[in-house]
């Protein structure tokens, strides 16, 4: 039973792997990928990323695969042990497992990470569906412990 109630949101995290793997495969598939998504909002610029989030750490591949899995299998066992924390925490965590999956898919497949989305109307990196997933899950999360705690204050008289 406890089981069943900790993996309650899994189909976050399939959600956000079938939506990355989705989206590289149509750009790898596309036969000219870069330009304008969206006309001054958001190009398409196809680029292997051999590193973690701006490149850090490039070319540590084997690294990265074994933090990757590591991290995606620990969070998804904190989320299967602990059933009964907030939704809104547990929704931006699985969100950060299905971003996790779909990056360790690609750098077990392909040695490298595919992001393709470019913001045209800012200078910033070029990145993925899972990126983005990644990075919601985290502000949901935080958000979800920021109101916890605000909440824990009101009802201790803080």
């Amino acid at each position: 039973m406890r089981l069943r109630r900790g993996c309650r949101g899994w189909w976050i995290a399939l959600l956000a792997a079938l939506a990355d793997r989705i989206t590289k495969a149509a750009v790898l598939a596309a036969p000219r990928a870069d330009g304008p998504l969206i006309p001054g909002i958001m190009n398409i610029r196809l680029t292997a990323n051999r590193g973690m989030a701006f490149s850090m750490l490039s070319g540590q591949t084997l690294g990265l695969t074994l933090l990757t899995a590591v991290l995606v299998a620990a969070l998804t066992g904190w989320l299967i042990a602990r059933p009964d924390e907030p939704k809104l925490l547990r929704a931006g965590l699985w969100m950060i497992v299905g971003g996790g999956l779909g990056n360790l898919y690609d750098r077990l497949t392909r040695g490298s990470v595919v992001d393709f989305l470019e913001p045209a109307f800012v200078r910033f990196a070029v990145f993925n569906v899972a990126d983005a997933c990644i990075t919601v899950g985290a502000a949901l999360a935080i958000l979800a412990l920021v109101l916890g705690e605000l909440r824990g204050r009101k009802t201790h008289g803080g």
